[in-house]
């Protein structure tokens, strides 16, 4: 993805990106609960960091920037979306973005939590 592509994606507002988050997943019979529990795994907010967020209207940038502590599992998120495979992207934040939307892929296909947030023997 080039530059340009990156930098429209990282002005993209987390509040609008969320409700669809929560639609593919509720489409799959998950939860918005669910939906928060990835992205509070993936970012270190809690459920109230997450709502001020959200609140707040930020960017996936400043979204990303105010994360409390990225999970260090978060380099075990491995596959494709967008037909890139995210252990491959070289942009820090693109990176970041794409582990989210990966983590809510998982989510719509039904894969076991315990796998989806890389628990000890998931």
């Amino acid at each position: 993805m080039n530059n340009k592509s990156n930098q429209r994606v990282f002005g993209y507002i987390f509040a609008n990106v969320y409700p669809l988050y929560i639609q593919k997943a509720e489409s799959k019979n998950r939860t918005k609960a669910e939906v928060d529990q990835v992205i509070c795994w993936l970012t270190g907010y809690t459920q109230a960091g997450l709502q001020r967020q959200i609140e707040q209207g930020n960017n996936f940038e400043t979204f990303f920037a105010q994360a409390p502590a990225m999970n260090p599992n978060a380099s075990l998120i491995q596959g494709v979306v967008c037909g890139v495979r995210v252990q491959e992207i070289e942009d820090p934040l693109m990176q970041k973005i794409r582990y989210l939307d990966k983590l809510v892929d998982e989510l719509a296909k039904g894969k076991a939590m315990e796998k989806i947030l890389r628990s000890a023997g998931g």
